[in-house]
């Protein structure tokens, strides 16, 4: 499989592109700085690119078979770049003929109770909670599209850290995971295996679900 993966040079993205290339798949990985990305792998093509300009990779990504965007603004200082960055790959993707996205979300929006989010607690870090709404924002702009393509938005458990890959994992849909002592975790590694299954898999399209242990 072919893979554009938007994000490579961050944590998570960095997981997901060696999680990636372990499966033996290609991966064009599109990075703004490939220098500071310091990607050195023959799997591996890296493609100088903002993902909010498509005519930067536009060519290099058509032919892909999929892709997977792990974004976010930090770099920018500007979170509200992220719903952004979903509408315009909604429609950067399909003009080059890929029809599959795996968006790496947030937890924040996940409910741990009827109509109450992860992000409401009290105790949610307010330093959070401007990336949290973006992701929320840019789970609704996936929901509303009707790009013609199927993507599937990808909660992490409350807390994503990392640690060892197990290859195993539990799958919810927009209720948070936790565990039987109240714990909701998962490694970068096993979400990584998680992104990655969904591809090959080719299930949950045109959903947000959640993975955790």
């Amino acid at each position: 499989m072919i893979i554009a993966l938007f994000g490579a040079g961050g944590h998570i993205g960095r997981g997901i592109l060696n999680e990636a290339v372990a499966r033996g798949h290609d991966v064009i990985a599109i990075v703004r700085d490939p220098a500071r990305a310091n990607i050195d792998n023959p799997k591996v093509k890296v493609v100088a690119g903002d993902v909010a300009n498509p005519a930067t990779y536009a060519q290099a990504i058509t032919g892909a078979d999929a892709a997977i965007a792990s974004l976010s603004g930090r770099r920018d200082a500007d979170a509200g770049l992220v719903p952004k960055y979903a509408a315009i790959l909604l429609e950067a993707l399909p003009a080059a003929g890929v029809k599959r996205l795996v968006w790496v979300g947030g937890a924040g929006s996940l409910e741990t109770a009827p109509g109450v989010q992860v992000a409401d607690d009290p105790n949610f870090p307010a330093a959070w909670k401007p990336e949290a709404k973006a992701q929320a924002d840019a789970l609704d702009v996936f929901r509303k599209s009707k790009a013609n393509i199927d993507w599937t938005y990808i909660s992490p458990a409350a807390l994503i850290e990392d640690g060892e890959r197990s290859g195993q994992y539990r799958i919810g849909g927009d209720q948070l995971l936790v565990d039987a002592n109240g714990n909701s975790r998962i490694t970068i590694p096993d979400y990584a295996a998680a992104v990655l299954d969904r591809l090959e898999k080719g299930d949950k399209p045109r959903q947000r679900i959640t993975v955790a242990y």
